[in-house]
């Protein structure tokens, strides 16, 4: 029944960001009192729904702050990828994830313009209630890789994106949350990011790791609250370590 209902609140909100978001995104006037409205209407419902329930449970936002503690502890975006809604394009989503003892467990990655919704925990990965994997892309000369805004990176990290990218099949940017969603799915091999927040990555890891993915920071190490916003997702443990290789741990 917890399930059912929670569902049905996903279900609501994707209602409402799936019917206005381009219409919304026509007035630059209007755009950031809807985005702000957005974002004002899915904490309120996360603090009444999860206050109610849950009562002992941290929430965790991207404006409210908040910090991950021990037991169970929330993390949420409302938009992920404002640049996308702010311009008519369907690739921004809502971020949810649920860390027990500081790691996450469960991850939703919610594309309301597009009607998906990724749901991941450890051992598996969903997309609108059917199964997904990963690819099987193990060489970085075959990957499609994803990254968000080539101006995140900067300086020797810069150079290192850069050259990593030229040896890939394929580079897309703009895609925000729903890179990972399709490296979840199979369509894309690896996304490389830095600059993150913690409302940015905490509700990909599970998706990635339960579709069969592996996610870490360039250094290798798991992501965690302490982790410095730089980011790798990979089909495969060999296309991981290859990305790795290329891009040397660099930090600015």
């Amino acid at each position: 029944m917890q399930r059912e209902d929670d569902g049905r609140e996903a279900d609501r909100h994707r209602a409402i960001s799936g019917s206005t978001w381009r219409r919304s995104a026509c007035s630059c006037d209007a755009t950031l009192p809807h985005r702000n409205r957005r974002r004002n209407e899915v904490r309120r419902d996360a603090r009444h729904e999860g206050g109610s329930r849950y009562p002992t449970h941290v929430l965790v936002g991207e404006e409210e702050g908040g910090r991950i503690a021990d037991g169970i502890s929330w993390v949420i975006d409302p938009i992920d990828g404002t640049k996308s809604f702010v311009t008519g394009l369907p690739l921004f989503g809502t971020l949810v994830a649920v860390l027990e003892d500081r790691r996450p467990i469960c991850g939703m990655i919610e594309a309301p313009a597009m009607r998906e919704r990724w749901i991941g925990v450890p051992v598996r990965t969903s997309r609108n209630g059917e199964p997904c994997v990963v690819s099987a892309c193990a060489h970085l000369r075959d990957a499609r890789l994803c990254s968000t805004d080539l101006r995140m990176f900067s300086g020797e990290a810069a150079r290192a994106f850069a050259t990593l990218a030229r040896e890939g099949r394929v580079t897309r940017f703009g895609t925000d949350c729903y890179g990972y969603a399709m490296l979840a799915s199979g369509h894309v091999d690896l996304v490389v990011e830095d600059g993150l927040q913690i409302h940015d990555v905490m509700a990909v890891v599970p998706v990635i790791e339960g579709a069969g993915g592996i996610i870490t920071t360039w250094a290798g190490s798991a992501i965690d609250e302490a982790f410095q916003g730089d980011i790798i997702a990979a089909a495969t443990q060999s296309l991981h370590d290859e990305a790795c290789r290329w891009l040397g741990q660099p930090r600015v």
